[in-house]
């Protein structure tokens, strides 16, 4: 690392507004699906792709990732890509499909930075304090991503596409102004963890596969919620705005979890409560939707609890990520790994399930077929658990 001692507040603070543009780009989509179908002219399954193009992204330069901030630095890295995140966001204000493409993927790559390395850092820097620095990081990217899903429903009643795009992409140019502090810090990994003869890399480790495995179904999970939840509260006669308020409510739901899994996460038998809880959110939950009905209270309790299941899943993810490595280069490796795969198979979901959609004419089969992955979610998490600490 570099000479002197950090500023902690500051660094938090700037790390937090990293982690607030982690999602946004993603989660301000799904409201505008319909604008954006009618606009281009595309239809469902090529705009669900809008979503898996940076989980595509993110399983394609994850592990790139981990290996540029090895030669720059970690704080470099992320200052660099989130150029890339702001060029992208406002390449797809251009109204064509190919902008909103190619936007979209560079959004992606300047997003995966901070996925891979911002754990990372947190471990580097927070080595004391990882769990309150995990904590605002996840509070951050959940609470803006909902912030952005609500407010991107509003925009759009009032202004184009473009403006509401543009509006949104502003807190982007905020986090990197933020960041550029950080650079004094820039901290490049020595090669003496590399080259040990008895390391072992994570690639090559069950647990390695294991968190990949978690991380990648509640990816799934997630993604294809917030894709085509709205889809599915409109199939039941709900307006266009509560769909999207309802959304907004699930990424709500998920904050408390921002502290809740640090802390039970190290208690006894705290992690055994998390996954009861996880498999009630996120498998028993959802069940909630194949019922058709526009019963609002019934349509609101049963988000609350199944973004409460989210919101672990993720959680979790973060603190498997910390509490299994023993030191910030395995755990920017676990990261990197787990992202790469897991993401790849996430960025199957909206497409996958759009198509489905248009095949089978209902919901219904995609909401069982999310709950059974849940199902699996929740034995993939039980058995991390359970497991050692990913050696060295």
């Amino acid at each position: 690392m570099s000479s002197g001692k950090i500023n902690k507040k500051w660094f938090l603070l700037s790390m937090m507004l990293v982690a607030a543009n982690l999602r946004l780009p993603i989660t301000i989509i799904p409201p505008l699906l319909s604008t954006i179908e009618k606009d281009l002219g595309i239809p469902k399954s090529l705009a669900g792709l809008i979503t898996s193009i940076p989980l595509i992204t993110f399983a394609i330069i994850s592990p790139i990732i981990v290996k540029v901030a090895k030669k720059l630095g970690n704080e470099l890295t992320i200052f660099v890509f989130f150029i890339l995140l702001i060029l992208g966001s406002y390449l797809r204000i251009i109204p064509t499909v190919w902008a909103l493409m190619l936007g979209t993927f560079l959004a992606g790559v300047g997003i995966d930075s901070g996925n891979v390395l911002v754990p990372a850092i947190i471990k580097d820097h927070l080595p004391n304090q990882i769990p309150l620095g995990t904590s605002l990081y996840t509070m951050s990217m959940l609470l803006i991503g909902a912030i952005g899903t609500a407010l991107s429903g509003i925009l759009i009643t009032k202004f184009n596409l473009q403006t509401t795009l543009a509006i949104l992409s502003v807190v982007a140019i905020v986090a990197l102004v933020f960041w550029i502090p950080n650079l004094k810090y820039n901290h490049r990994e020595t090669t003496t963890i590399q080259h040990k003869t008895n390391y072992r890399s994570v690639w090559t480790q069950n647990l390695g596969w294991l968190i990949t495995a978690f991380f990648g179904l509640q990816s799934i999970v997630y993604y294809s919620l917030i894709t085509w939840l709205p889809s599915v509260l409109e199939n039941h006669g709900i307006s266009t705005i509560f769909a999207s308020n309802l959304l907004t409510l699930l990424q709500l739901s998920g904050l408390p979890c921002s502290f809740i899994v640090p802390f039970l996460s190290v208690r006894k038998h705290g992690m055994r409560t998390l996954l009861i809880m996880l498999f009630v959110g996120y498998a028993i939950a959802p069940l909630g939707y194949l019922f058709s009905t526009s019963n609002a209270v019934f349509l609101t309790i049963i988000t609350i609890v199944t973004g409460f299941g989210s919101g672990l899943a993720f959680n979790m993810a973060i603190v498997f990520f910390t509490e299994k490595t023993t030191n910030p280069y395995q755990t920017a490796e676990v990261s990197g790994m787990a992202q790469s795969a897991g993401y790849l198979l996430a960025a199957i979901g909206p497409v996958l399930f759009g198509f489905i959609e248009n095949s089978v004419g209902s919901w219904n089969v995609i909401v069982l077929i999310l709950v059974a992955l849940s199902t699996l979610l929740a034995l993939s998490g039980l058995l991390v658990a359970r497991h050692k600490p990913i050696a060295e």
